[in-house]
This record gives structure tokens, C-alpha cells and sequence, in this order.
């Protein structure tokens, strides 16, 4: 058995590999151990915009940023779409946890984001 530390987007993984005989179904394949997760030091975060606001929205699931449907400036209600992230080929909507205005959009389309990351904030 050999044991690896592997990094992916950003999480580490301690693994363990099996060397083994095949059974002829595949090549060799290693057999991998379930991953335990441990947390990497996080990326830098981008800078939040001058007038950044203190309600954030943050991703709820890791992704790529899809869509921006509201600019800096905008007034938003409870509920409404600020931003949509793409998540394993769902379109999921980021939406505003209070009335406010757009203070800034720390994201641009095509980012990947990682849950919990901050998208966007309100004042």
C-alpha cells in the first residue's frame, strides 16, 4: 500500500492505493481508500468593492458562476435572483436574504466558486 496526499480544487485528500492483482475486468486499476477531507488554506478572496455592502450572498454549492441578473446599484426584494451558479449541470439561483441594494458583485461569469464563498453583497 502506498498513501498519497492529493490536492482538489483546493481540498486535501489523504488517499491510500492499493496494489493488486487484476481480475481482468480493467487494466490495473488501483483501488483507492474513501478520502478523508481536510481543509487547504483558502484561496485569497477578490477584493469586495469599495462600497461593499454587509449582507453577503454566498454560494450555496461549489460551482461556476452562469449568469449575473443584477448590477451594482439595483434594488432587489427578498428572494430575488441576484446570480445563478452552475453546479453539476443545474442552473442554481443565489438570491437576496433581505431587501437592499446591490453595494458590489465580487464575481464575474465563467468564476468557479467554492460553498460559502461570498458572491455578491447588499447594503
Amino acid at each position: 500500500m502506498k498513501n498519497y496526499t492529493i490536492t482538489v480544487n483546493g481540498n486535501v485528500y489523504d488517499v491510500t492505493v492499493e496494489e493488486g492483482a487484476s481480475n481482468g475486468a480493467a487494466a490495473a486499476a488501483p483501488k483507492a481508500a474513501a478520502p478523508a477531507p481536510k481543509k487547504a488554506a483558502p484561496a485569497a478572496p477578490k477584493a469586495a468593492s469599495a462600497g461593499a455592502g454587509s449582507v453577503k450572498i454566498e454560494a450555496g454549492a461549489a460551482g461556476k458562476v452562469f449568469k449575473i441578473e443584477k448590477n451594482v446599484g439595483d434594488s432587489v426584494k427578498k428572494g430575488d435572483t441576484v446570480l445563478i451558479i452552475e453546479a453539476m449541470k443545474m442552473e442554481i439561483p443565489q438570491v437576496a436574504p433581505e431587501d437592499g441594494t446591490v453595494a458590489s458583485i465580487d464575481v464575474a461569469v465563467g468564476d468557479a466558486c467554492e460553498a460559502g464563498q461570498v458572491l455578491a453583497t447588499l447594503k
